[in-house]
């Protein structure tokens, strides 16, 4: 299966920023991690990272064409505002898609309650640090 994995703005700062919500864990740490999944599964994982919505919605749009069977998105605070990212999410209907947050988005602040793009998803997982996209990667594996 081929699997890509989108994380968007400040998803790069992973162990830099907000430790006490994000972790201690870096962005290399979460690569690390998705990479040896991949490899136990026996599946091909792509990971893309931007803080640029418009590069966002390029890469879905690619996926359409390169045969990704499945998406894994943190969109970070597009999350909350992006329906043009929604909006791509919900064109590619040939494959399944998770939206996954690190942090626990109902327990924050009001505005991080409301998702525009989990709608496009088909499950939402959050509030478990970075196994969360292990969680991610075995819905899309029908594990």
């Amino acid at each position: 299966m081929k699997i890509l994995v989108i994380n968007g703005p400040n998803l790069n700062f992973l162990g830099i920023r907000e430790k006490a919500v994000y972790g201690t864990q870096t962005y290399d740490d979460l690569l690390k991690m998705i990479a040896e999944k991949g490899e136990k599964e026996g599946c091909q994982i792509e990971v893309f990272q931007s803080n640029h919505e418009g590069a966002i919605i390029d890469r879905i749009q690619d996926a359409y064409f390169d045969g990704t069977e499945g998406i894994v998105i943190n969109p970070g605070a597009f999350t909350h505002y992006s329906y043009a990212i929604h909006d791509a999410l919900a064109s590619v209907t040939t494959m399944k898609k998770v939206e996954i947050h690190i942090s626990d988005i109902t327990k924050r602040e009001e505005f991080r309650k409301i998702s525009v793009t989990a709608p496009a998803c088909d499950k939402q997982i959050y509030g478990h640090g970075l196994d969360g996209y292990l969680m991610a990667i075995d819905f899309l594996l029908e594990k």
